[in-house]
């Protein structure tokens, strides 16, 4: 509609200036005649050279000697009489024309002037949408996919969520299968979920299965720093998306609008609410929206109003969590289908080794993968690319330039074996999969546990161990070099330790002094809506007594072990300073004083294939895997 506005402009401008043209045109032959003044014409007329005149208005053309000339003649002049008396052929012309002509003459420049300020008006207006006058439109897009079209078939490892929205799919297509029964079609869905599970990705798949129109907006588009600009733009959504119903409306990032009303310091944002109270109101408000499916996603669902979650406005609250191991092979064979894989590609044994991993990560550790075989020159991806790429995702890219002492990278062995030993000797952690001191990211080293599969829930006694296996590095330093040369490598470890254990006494019970009850949020500082909770000084001290007693228990134990298995710790460490890597088969191996044969220490496939899992422990269930040691030594201590 713009492009043809802009053109109906140009071709108008165009005839605008062509017709001036052709107003300031001379008549037609005085191009090919030579100006003379008016004395001249009349002393020619009264010598007899004179043989032929034209008069057109004030302009006068005759011929002398053969050769046209004009003038132009006074008002007052009579030169008509002359012209007789001297027997010289006249010819005049009609002036009918000239009042049109004095008409467009006047009348042109507020055209023009008209034309451009239309034209200006229209550029700021954006086509109605984006522009300095079309802030009160909406900014959804119609989503047609021509290209790229995206349909369930590409979805995958979440199936539950994929069957509740494939259900809104087929009421859209055959709504009788459903009213006949007595059935309404749901009026909105909400997506929830963590960063990169396929939230948007479903959304978009929506779009090519329903075959309806598909609008989708993101929830930061109707906040404006103008008044009432967000409600202007709800309303205006809502007009589009009733005139092509039955449709699917998409906003993405609904927490940017739909927040708690009245949360905050001074009572919130009032053109914020306005806009959140316009969308409650097209909703589910007076007039029905038949036809019309909102579909939003966030991850962020406990920020959102209570009135915005509520049966009737989003009926339906689709959660989209990371996927389990069966999710992950299968997320892997979509993105796997665009590259050649090699014959020793198994996508299982990297499902199985990638527990925590979103639809997004296992994306990038498939693209990853792609960018190392073509680096190397290979025709197709082969199982090495993918563990090289597992771990460069995991742990970061290796830093084989980086300068390291003799002393340094020696305490990092024995800072790592002291972790390894640990883990490999208290039956609760997870299999240790890999030990490196080749610096990765912001690490000298690494120790990295695999699990044997997804796990959802901690154990205390698991727990207890996992601090042990987490405070084993700084055991090993004290060990080897005496309590007053360690590092400020174990700084990480130390982080990870508080937070396990602040989690277990806070938050999980594990604590019989402190019992159960959560304190988190007391503890943290953060009342959220139990305003001025707090607890009592000596309840404070109990739990840092408590949290300081699990770290030493954790320490004492690994310390122990370190030091019964003091043989296989040299062993270990000096293995890591010769191979620089080993893997879970290797480690044990070398503990045992077993030669490694040839070629062994580049070998990186890890024993029954899988990733390093977590030791920093997660808020509720555990997240995308971590190393078990954040780096033994860091380059410089952190601030």
């Amino acid at each position: 509609m713009g492009n043809a506005r802009n053109m109906v402009f140009w071709v108008v401008l165009f005839l605008m200036v062509l017709a001036l043209f052709n107003l300031f045109s001379s008549p037609q032959g005085a191009t090919n005649s030579e100006a003379r003044s008016y004395s001249e014409f009349v002393e020619a007329v009264e010598l007899g050279n004179v043989t032929d005149v034209v008069i057109d208005g004030e302009s006068v053309r005759y011929v002398e000697a053969g050769r046209t000339y004009s003038t132009i003649m006074p008002q007052d002049a009579e030169i008509t009489q002359l012209l007789i008396e001297s027997d010289v052929p006249v010819e005049a012309r009609s002036q009918e024309t000239s009042v049109f002509q004095s008409f467009l003459l006047s009348l042109l420049p507020f055209l023009l002037l008209i034309g451009v300020w239309i034209y200006f008006m229209n550029r700021m207006q954006g086509g109605g949408k984006g522009g300095a006058m079309g802030f009160g439109k909406s900014r959804a897009k119609l989503l047609t996919e021509k290209h790229g079209r995206v349909t369930f078939d590409d979805v995958a490892g979440i199936d539950e969520a994929k069957e509740e929205l494939e259900e809104i799919v087929e009421f859209l297509r055959n709504p009788q299968k459903f009213s006949r029964l007595g059935g309404k079609i749901p009026k909105g869905a909400l997506l929830v979920g963590p960063p990169g599970t396929g939230k948007t990705l479903l959304a978009r798949a929506i779009a090519g299965e329903a075959g309806v129109p598909f609008f989708t907006i993101s929830g930061s588009d109707f906040v404006e720093m103008f008044v009432g600009v967000g409600a202007s733009r709800v309303r205006d959504m809502f007009e589009q998306a009733k005139k092509n119903a039955p449709c699917i409306v998409f906003i993405d990032e609904i927490d940017a609008v739909g927040r708690s009303r009245g949360v905050g310091i001074g009572g919130g944002n009032d053109e914020r609410e306005q806009t959140l109270n316009q969308l409650l109101v097209e909703m589910d408000g007076f007039e029905a929206n038949e036809g019309v499916i909102i579909v939003a996603a966030t991850n962020r669902r406990d920020v959102l109003d209570p009135a915005l979650l509520r049966p009737g406005r989003f009926d339906r609250q689709v959660t989209v969590p990371n996927p389990d191991i069966k999710g992950r092979e299968k997320i892997l064979g979509v993105h796997a289908r665009k590259i050649p894989l090699g014959p020793d590609v198994d996508l299982r044994i990297i499902a199985r080794g990638s527990p925590g991993f979103s639809g997004a990560d296992l994306a990038n550790l498939v693209n990853e993968a792609a960018l190392m075989a073509a680096r190397v020159g290979r025709r197709f991806v082969t199982m090495v690319d993918f563990e090289s790429a597992k771990d460069k995702v995991m742990m970061g890219a290796e830093r084989r330039s980086m300068v390291m002492t003799t002393e340094q990278k020696e305490m990092t062995a024995y800072h790592e074996a002291g972790h390894a030993i640990v883990g490999i000797s208290l039956p609760k952690c997870d299999p240790v999969y890999k030990a490196t001191i080749i610096p990765r990211g912001g690490a000298l080293g690494m120790v990295m546990s695999l699990p044997e599969m997804d796990r959802l829930n901690m154990f205390k006694d698991e727990c207890h161990q996992r601090l042990a296996m987490t405070m084993a590095g700084k055991a090993a330093e004290i060990i080897k070099y005496g309590e007053d040369q360690v590092s400020n490598g174990p700084a990480g470890d130390i982080q990870q330790a508080s937070q396990l254990a602040r989690a277990m006494i806070l938050r999980w019970g594990m604590s019989d002094k402190v019992g159960n009850i959560d304190y988190s949020e007391a503890h943290e500082g953060y009342s959220g809506n139990t305003a001025g909770l707090s607890v009592s000084a000596h309840t404070k001290e109990l739990i840092e007594d408590e949290v300081r007693g699990f770290i030493k228990q954790g320490y004492d134990r690994a310390y122990q072990i370190i030091t019964e298995k003091n043989e296989e710790f040299e062993r270990l460490a000096q293995g890591l300073l010769e191979y620089e890597t080993l893997t879970g088969d290797e480690i044990k191996r070398v503990m045992a004083g077993e030669p490694l044969h040839s070629g062994d220490d580049a070998d990186d496939t890890p024993p029954s294939g899988g990733t390093p899992s977590v030791t920093a422990i997660p808020k509720t269930k555990p997240k995308k895997p971590r190393t078990s040691d954040d780096g033994g030594m860091e380059p410089e201590p952190s601030t």
